[in-house]
C-alpha cells in the first residue's frame, strides 16, 4: 500500500487522493493517476521514457546531490514539475563503524542505485574510496561477484529486497534486523539494531573464533601425538615403560577439558 492509499500517512485534518492506473518500473520509480493528472515520479530515466524533458530539472536535482541527497524527479503530465530531495541521515555510529573496518585492512566499497554525484559526495564524508553508483537492483549480484572474480573475500551488508542477491552471493551476508525479511533469509548474519559497528564486531569475533578453534585443534593432537606412541609401547624397549589404560582414559578426559576450558576464552575477547 502506498502513502497516497494510506490515510494514517496523511497529516492531521488532512485527505490524500486516491491513486489509480499505479505502476512501478523496477528501480525507475512509481507513476498513476492522481485526480484525472498523470503523476510519474522517480528517476531521469523514467522521465525521459514518458516523453518529459528532465535536463529542465538538472540544475536543483545537481544542486541536491551535491548536498548528498537523493534527487527524484517529478513529471505531471508529462511535463517536468518539481524536484524531490530526499536524504537518508548518517548514523552516528557509522564513522567509527568504517574507521575500524579500514584500520583491520577492509576496504570498503559503496554499492548503491542512486546518482555519481549524490553518491561520491556521501562517500566523501564517510571516507569512503571506491563507490558503484547506479547500480540496478538485479546488478548489485553482479558487483559481488566481480568483487570475487579479483580473488577477494566479499563481505556485503543490506537491508532491502533488492539486496537478497548480493547478500546470497557474497561469501558473507549481513543483513540488518530492521530490514526486509528477504534480506534476512538471504544474509548469513543478522545485526540487530542496524548498527553498522556489529560488522566490524563480527569481523573481529570470527577472526577471535577461528583462532580459538586452531589452538582446540593443536591441544587434542598433541594429547594423541605423545600418547599413541606410548601406548604402542615405543619406550618400552629402552625403559620398560607402557602407557596405563587408566592414564590413557585420563588423558583423554583431560583433552576434552582442555579444549572445553580453551574455548570459554572466547567469553573475555573484547569486541
Amino acid at each position: 500500500m502506498t502513502a497516497a492509499q494510506d490515510p494514517s500517512y496523511a497529516r492531521p485534518g488532512t485527505t490524500l487522493p486516491a491513486v489509480d492506473g499505479f505502476e512501478a518500473p523496477a528501480g525507475r520509480g512509481v507513476t498513476g493517476d492522481v485526480e484525472g493528472h498523470r503523476v510519474a515520479v522517480g528517476s531521469a530515466g523514467l522521465l525521459a521514457s514518458l516523453g518529459a524533458d528532465p535536463s529542465v530539472l538538472a540544475e536543483p536535482a545537481d544542486a541536491a546531490r551535491s548536498e548528498g541527497a537523493t534527487a527524484v524527479l517529478v513529471a505531471l503530465d508529462g511535463h517536468p514539475a518539481g524536484v524531490l530531495a530526499v536524504a537518508d541521515p548518517v548514523k552516528a555510529t557509522t564513522p567509527e563503524a568504517l574507521a575500524r573496518l579500514r584500520e583491520a585492512g577492509v576496504e570498503v566499497v559503496m554499492v548503491t542505485g542512486d546518482n555519481p554525484v549524490t553518491a561520491q559526495a556521501v562517500a566523501d564524508r564517510l571516507g569512503i574510496g571506491r563507490v558503484e553508483a547506479e547500480v540496478m537492483p538485479d546488478r548489485k549480484a553482479d558487483v559481488v561477484a566481480a568483487l570475487r572474480a579479483e580473488g577477494r573475500v566479499v563481505a556485503y551488508a543490506g537491508d532491502g529486497i533488492n539486496d537478497g542477491p548480493a547478500l546470497a552471493a557474497a561469501d558473507v551476508g549481513l543483513a540488518m534486523s530492521t530490514g526486509t525479511d528477504v534480506a534476512i533469509e538471504s544474509a548469513g548474519i543478522t545485526l540487530l539494531h542496524g548498527d553498522l559497528t556489529g560488522i566490524a564486531r563480527a569481523r573481529r569475533l570470527s577472526q577471535a573464533t577461528m583462532r580459538n578453534i586452531r589452538s582446540n585443534l593443536w591441544l587434542a593432537f598433541g594429547y594423541n601425538t605423545a600418547g599413541i606412541p606410548l601406548a604402542a609401547g615405543v619406550l618400552y624397549p629402552a625403559f620398560g615403560w607402557l602407557l596405563s589404560p587408566m592414564v590413557a582414559a585420563a588423558a583423554m578426559a583431560l583433552s576434552s577439558v582442555s579444549v572445553i576450558t580453551n574455548a570459554l576464552r572466547l567469553r573475555t575477547v573484547r569486541i
